[in-house]
């Protein structure tokens, strides 16, 4: 049971409840092949079936920790940090991401997009659910927009998607992991028939990196 001290902190902030935190490479999306540390916050009622961190969705599992201790063991290892979940929004990460930024890092998130959008971030990757789709600040602020396919309804979903985010917005289709064999050359015909879309391929995975 968490005191009404730990409770106020983390609804301010400036406490957040940390899955995990790793160094490695960033394995899709817009910035492939980058070394970034990962810092995965608890907490998500999304509910996507195919999420390959379920274990993140129950915040209660996962300590408040102190920014200052993330943002501490973050500076050690890279300049740029991705915040991830989890959904990250659904906790303020305002406090978050002005000790990231004095510490002079860039500082990304990937979010469906459900929650109000907080914090000051260098690139916004918006993977939208459509179990509850994104805000409208999250289609408007996207840098880039990231879809999941998981069979073939969603790429009219994704085409629904892309009519919303700003026209700056960097396109990406993705296999789900498990349907990868199936969709992946579904994809590569659509965005060969669509360019403005991009593949993205979760290439961690293929590298056995976390």
């Amino acid at each position: 049971m968490l005191t009404k001290e730990i409770q106020i902190a983390v609804e301010k902030g400036e406490m957040l409840p940390l899955m995990e935190e790793f160094y490695t490479i960033q394995g899709e999306g817009y910035h492939t092949g980058t070394a970034a540390y990962f810092i995965r916050i608890g907490g998500c009622d999304v509910g996507c079936h195919w999420c390959d961190v379920k274990e993140s969705w129950n915040a209660a599992l996962h300590p408040p920790t102190k920014t200052d201790i993330i943002v501490g063991n973050a500076k050690k290892y890279a300049k740029t940090i991705v915040v991830t979940g989890g959904e990250p929004l659904t906790w303020d990460m305002t406090v978050l991401t002005q000790k990231l930024k004095a510490e002079n890092l860039q500082v990304h998130i990937e979010t469906s997009g459900a929650y109000p959008v907080t914090g000051n971030w260098d690139w916004f990757c918006l993977s939208p659910k459509k179990n509850k789709l994104p805000v409208a600040d999250a289609y408007a602020i996207a840098h880039e927009l990231k879809v999941i396919i998981y069979n073939k309804h969603d790429f009219i979903f994704a085409e629904e998607q892309a009519a919303k985010v700003n026209k700056n917005a960097i396109l990406f289709l993705q296999p789900e992991w498990s349907k990868k064999e199936e969709m992946t050359p579904l994809i590569v015909d659509y965005v060969m028939n669509n360019p403005k879309w991009r593949v993205s391929l979760q290439t961690h995975k293929y590298l056995n990196i976390p």
